[in-house]
């Protein structure tokens, strides 16, 4: 699987990730919880979903802050798989933003 290109990075996060920002090969995202355990178990969803994928995150987790960085390494950079697994990870934490007292 082959990097992209910076542009056409910019442009996928533009237009279907705008919450990612890219930086040094990598596009990156900070998420935050109500609670810990929510974080934690956001981040179990994550990890199964990544699994089967074989494309894990590099990430980081302080009580109620989950960070996530994604880059292919054997690209060398930002491919497809990346962004696919940032979509999933983007309808997973809906589940844990959306309620009754928030539109999503």
């Amino acid at each position: 699987m082959e990097a992209l290109s910076e542009q056409e990075i910019a442009k996928f996060l533009a237009l279907h990730l705008k919450e990612w920002g890219f930086e040094k090969n990598t596009i990156k995202r900070d998420f935050k919880f109500k609670t810990f355990v929510e974080a934690f178990s956001f981040m179990t969803a994550i990890a199964l979903v990544a699994e089967k994928m074989n494309h894990h995150p590099d990430w980081s987790n302080s009580y109620i802050k989950v960070s996530i960085v994604l880059t292919t390494h054997e690209a060398n950079g930002v491919t497809q798989l990346d962004f696919d697994l940032a979509n999933t990870i983007d309808r997973l934490y809906k589940n844990y933003i959306c309620d009754e007292t928030t539109s999503c």
